[in-house]
């Protein structure tokens, strides 16, 4: 009896530390894996990938992931094409010089699209008041970035063309305090830096909309050789990114205080520009007719060499994974 009574005991205990064992071991005991994503963490574009990191989706979906900070998207392509981040967020015009030049480029997803991101202001005391009064001035832009495509189409539309103006490349933060000491007569650029130019100038600023001539997006894009070899790890990115732009879309505030402590911007400067955004992670047909169009503005403007056919962009289109893991996101043609 007793010998029974202590068989009955010890298998409890058994059962009790089996139970114990499983409510207080870790889900996933596997080190999480190392993903480190360039970003421009100057611009609210970004703003599901530091959701993504701060509220930890990241992490809930096994990944380590680093935000690699730089202030235009072009410098965050570039780390990318140098191996020196997993994927990058940027606009659509690096990934078209990318296209063109031929470098490895896979575009996993697009996370953010907005029409009223980009204007050209101009000081007054220089005489610009009209779009026509733009002809021989001197206008800030960062080359080879959205900015310009934005100032060339914007003078097309006003029958004006980029000789007609003397186009200065600076550093995207370099903008605003350049046109404020009067370094330059206008800029073309965006947010935040817009807003900052119109505050630094005040009631000496003129201000031309760019809605109507650009959609600007943000794009999350590795190198072929990356993304194919970790096609598990961009699908754990893709599920924590649209968890994220859910949160940029749902939360309003919360996400614009967090994204203003990236830009260093209050949440109040926010609120105004951000209604207008859409954070929704998607692979659509216009991100490929945007890619055509930029590439026959860059090929018109000699700013790729002598290269005078468009490469098929579609082969610069990731789409197995958000395939895998949201398939209604892609209207991709293929």
């Amino acid at each position: 009896m007793a010998a029974g009574l202590l068989v009955l005991t010890m298998a409890v205990v058994g059962i009790v530390a089996v139970v114990w064992g499983t409510r207080t071991s870790s889900p996933d005991p596997r080190p999480l894996e190392q993903v480190t994503i360039a970003a421009n963490t100057f611009y609210a574009g970004s703003c599901p990938i530091l959701a993504a990191h701060e509220n930890g989706y990241f992490g809930a979906e096994g990944l380590d992931v680093t935000i690699q900070p730089h202030t235009s998207g072009k410098a965050a392509l570039d780390a990318v094409l140098e191996d020196k981040a997993s994927l990058g967020v940027s606009a659509d015009i690096p990934i078209m010089f990318a296209g063109m030049r031929q470098q490895p480029i896979a575009v996993v997803a697009t996370i953010f699209a907005s029409e009223s991101d980009y204007e050209v202001v101009g000081r007054k005391d220089r005489g610009i008041t009209t779009p026509a009064s733009l002809r021989g001035k001197r206008i800030g832009v960062s080359l080879g970035t959205s900015g310009h495509f934005v100032l060339d189409a914007f003078l097309n539309r006003q029958k004006l063309s980029p000789s007609d103006v003397t186009a200065v490349d600076l550093k995207p933060e370099d903008i605003a305090s350049a046109l404020a000491r009067g370094d330059i007569d206008a800029a073309a650029t965006w947010e935040p830096h817009v807003s900052a130019m119109k505050k630094a100038l005040g009631t000496n600023s003129t201000a031309f909309s760019a809605t109507g001539i650009y959609e600007a997006t943000s794009s999350v894009s590795g190198t072929r050789d990356y993304v194919e070899n970790n096609q598990e790890a961009v699908k754990k990115v893709l599920r924590a990114l649209i968890q994220g732009g859910r949160f940029c879309q749902d939360a309003p505030e919360q996400a614009r205080e967090m994204t203003g402590r990236f830009m260093k911007f209050s949440a109040e400067e926010l609120k105004e520009p951000w209604a207008l955004y859409r954070f929704r992670v998607v692979l659509d047909q216009s991100l490929l007719l945007t890619l055509e169009d930029e590439a026959r503005w860059a090929i018109k403007n000699g700013l790729v060499g002598d290269k005078k056919e468009m490469p098929n962009y579609l082969n610069n289109i990731h789409l197995d994974g958000l395939l895998t893991v949201m398939p209604r996101a892609v209207t991709v043609i293929h």
